[in-house]
């Protein structure tokens, strides 16, 4: 098997075990649902996604791991989160996968990645639910984007701050970072 089979298999393993880890994730933090909603325990594979594989697996299991998940375990419900949520995470993936790939690999880099894609993912997520409650004419103001958007989500942010750049580090470290400057 040439190097580019062999990479596009152990892209497409990297990207399995973080849709496997959107399912499984949220468990532990689900017997508390405010403090779930709180940790974003999803975003964080659909991150590392991104930036170990790139960005158009990042943006594929971002897109796939809420719906995937509502449809198995029924949370989180389709509509509004759900599918709002699947826009969010897939902004994620392709940002910080693209982001990785066109920034110089240095420590500041993976945070000023990371909070851009914070940033436009949140925006994604306003964006996606007030179309939403346009469509099934529900009512999604301001004052729920903030609070939905960085009031609530502060934890998980500080979270994913403190815990996505250590993991990428030594990822990087070991050789295992995926999403080479040669091709994406």
């Amino acid at each position: 098997m040439n190097n580019k089979n062999s990479l596009r298999i152990r892209k497409l393993v990297y990207a399995a075990i973080c849709l496997a880890l959107c399912m499984v994730l949220p468990f532990l933090t689900g017997q508390i649902p405010q403090i779930g909603q709180m940790l974003s325990p999803m975003h964080i594979p659909v991150f590392l996604c991104g930036f170990l594989c790139g960005w158009p697996w990042g943006l594929t299991v971002g897109f796939i791991a809420p719906l995937l998940r509502g449809a198995v375990f029924g949370i989180p419900v389709l509509i509004p989160g759900g599918l709002s949520m699947a826009f969010e995470l897939a902004t994620y993936g392709f940002v910080s996968g693209l982001l990785y790939h066109l920034f110089p690999r240095k420590v500041p880099f993976i945070y000023i990645d990371l909070i851009i894609s914070m940033i436009l993912g949140r925006v994604v997520w306003g964006l996606a639910r007030l179309t939403i409650a346009g469509v099934v004419k529900n009512e999604f103001t301001f004052a729920m984007f903030i609070a939905g958007a960085i009031t609530k989500a502060i934890p998980g942010i500080i979270l994913h701050l403190l815990l996505i750049p250590v993991i990428i580090i030594a990822m990087e470290r070991a050789g295992l970072v995926l999403n080479e400057k040669e091709g994406v």
